[in-house]
Parts: structure tokens; C-alpha cells; sequence
């Protein structure tokens, strides 16, 4: 790992900015090298991925890997993919079920020097809504269907995608359009920007 990287990462694994406000505790959890290819921006760690410290390593990370046609060993080679979420750490979950949005304060703060000293990327999977809102901005569409459905419109750069969880089960069903034609599109691209 380049000096620059490797001290960005160590002090974003030590970030305690939002301390006082996260109900479980700061346990940043990202990886990658300045060989990354793919970057992968999801959302914020769940209560797995915080008590592992193992990005994506959840019934979500499961769907995910399976839509990118991917086992374990290659998803989680640093040298290869880089995994940075929108917030860094597990917000906690809320009183009606799923996890509180990410942290405000965690993207402003770290993807701009991350992505930035993550030089080889390729392309960069926008893992649900708030990933593509903060990569696309304007340029995203009304909702995260059709941002999805106009995939195309954000290549060659971004690639964005629903998150991966069950909650997401039922749109799944209701747009199959994704999985017939989105999926084996994105794995292409995805061994294009590794393999290339």
C-alpha cells in the first residue's frame, strides 16, 4: 500500500468523530491498496458487519456477491476491490427496524481523499440510494428505480445498484428487468475493470 493510502485508511480506522453519537460505538470498517480496480460504496456497516469488522459480511454481502457472480476470497481481495461505505461505522438501528442512515459527517470528510488516493479504480458500484445521491447528485434520477434503470447513463465510471438487502426482496420481484438484464451486465463490467 502507498504511504498516502495506508495513512488515510489508519486514520479513518481511528476516526472517532462521531463518538458521542453512535449508540454502538466508532468501528470504522474499510478496505483496499492503490491496486484496487472496483471500489464499492454501499451504504454504513449493520450490526454484523460491525461486530466482525468484515465488510459486507451479511445475508446483504451474500445477494451481493451472488449478483456479482463473486465467492468470498475474491470479494474480499484488497488488492482488487476496495470497500468504502457512505458512513464508515454502524449508525444503530431505529425503533421501526432497519439501521439509521449513515453519518452526515463521514462522507464529506473521508471519500474525497480516499477516493482520491485510490488511484487504479476503474469503476465504482453506487450500492443504494444514498451512495448515488452522494456520487451522482443532480445527476440521478427521481428515484433509486430509476436511477438503477438508467444505469447506462453513468458508466463509464459509476455503475449504480439497489442494496442488496432483504427488505429489497420485493422490488427485486417487481422489477425483473435487474436481474435479466442489469446483472449480467454488471458482471461483465466488473471483470472488465478487474481483468482489464
Amino acid at each position: 500500500m502507498s504511504g498516502d493510502l495506508e495513512k488515510l485508511f489508519e486514520q479513518a480506522r481511528t476516526c472517532r468523530l462521531c463518538a458521542g453519537v453512535l449508540p454502538h460505538g466508532c468501528r470504522p470498517v474499510l478496505r483496499g491498496s492503490p491496486s484496487a480496480r472496483l471500489l464499492i460504496v454501499g451504504q454504513a456497516p449493520g450490526a454484523r458487519v460491525h461486530a466482525s469488522g468484515i465488510p459486507w459480511n451479511d445475508p446483504s454481502g451474500d445477494r451481493l456477491r451472488q449478483w456479482l457472480a463473486m465467492d468470498r476470497a475474491a470479494f474480499y481481495d484488497e488488492n482488487r476491490i476496495a470497500i468504502v461505505p457512505m458512513g464508515l461505522c454502524y449508525p444503530g438501528t431505529a425503533p421501526k427496524g432497519g439501521d439509521y442512515p449513515p453519518r452526515p459527517e463521514c462522507a464529506p470528510l473521508w471519500h474525497p481523499p480516499l477516493r482520491a488516493a485510490l488511484t487504479g479504480v476503474r469503476l465504482t458500484l453506487l450500492v443504494g440510494s444514498y451512495a448515488q445521491a452522494h456520487y451522482l447528485g443532480n445527476r440521478r434520477q427521481r428515484t433509486m428505480t430509476d436511477t438503477v434503470a438508467a444505469w447506462r447513463d453513468h458508466l463509464p465510471e459509476f455503475l449504480p445498484l439497489p442494496h442488496p438487502s432483504w427488505r429489497n426482496t420485493a422490488w427485486l420481484k417487481k422489477n425483473p428487468w435487474f436481474d435479466a438484464e442489469l446483472v449480467p451486465a454488471l458482471r461483465r463490467r466488473v471483470t472488465a475493470a478487474l481483468d482489464g
